[in-house]
């Protein structure tokens, strides 16, 4: 079985694309809410990612895409957070979901003011089979950081495009903007056993 072909990742996939051919993603927080369910379901057991994809490194987080939809509606990523790795602040300018797989995580929203960004409100703690929604209808410009400085952690992110080729922003302190587009970290390749 092909690391990316586990039942609990094959089903999620079929899931989420019968739900958005059926509903479309015009109602975004129709499909937000329909949608951040299917992710927790699919959280919810940590048995299912393979090693490969899992694997930190020791300066920054990982990325690895772990499928495309063929029309683009949808990406599934893997995020690796290495000890008290954290981005930086950053939106996404598309729908998103954020689906805690191993450890936990901190995701610290943040608005632009006059004086430049500023907190808005408390940071989530994001644990294992919780699921957090990202909308930039109602505000996607957030911080995420590993909220354990001893172990790694992993969490399963949905976007509404390939994610990896979507031109979006950093937020330095003052408010302004830095484009960036994030590709993914290099695709782990296949183990061959001898049979």
């Amino acid at each position: 079985m092909s690391p990316l072909q586990h039942p609990r990742l094959t089903t999620f996939i079929r899931e989420l694309s019968a739900l958005i051919t059926a509903h479309g993603t015009a109602d975004e927080a129709g499909l937000l809410e329909r949608s951040a369910p299917l992710l927790a379901t699919l959280v919810s057991q940590d048995d299912w990612l393979a090693p490969s994809y899992s694997q930190p490194h020791p300066q920054h987080y990982q990325q690895y895409l772990l499928y495309l939809d063929p029309q683009q509606r949808f990406s599934v990523v893997s995020f690796v957070w290495g000890p008290g790795q954290q981005t930086p602040v950053h939106d996404h300018r598309v729908w998103g979901l954020i689906g805690m797989l191993r450890g936990a995580e901190h995701s610290q929203s943040f608005v632009r003011g006059p004086d430049g960004m500023r907190p808005d409100g408390e940071a989530v703690l994001l644990q294992p089979g919780e699921v957090e929604t990202l909308s930039p209808a109602e505000g996607d410009i957030h911080q995420v950081s590993n909220a354990f400085r001893d172990r790694v952690s992993v969490s399963i992110h949905v976007y509404g495009a390939d994610i990896g080729k979507v031109e979006r922003a950093i937020y330095l302190p003052d408010g302004s903007e830095k484009l960036f587009i994030s590709g993914y970290a290099s695709q782990p390749q296949p183990t061959v056993t001898e049979s």
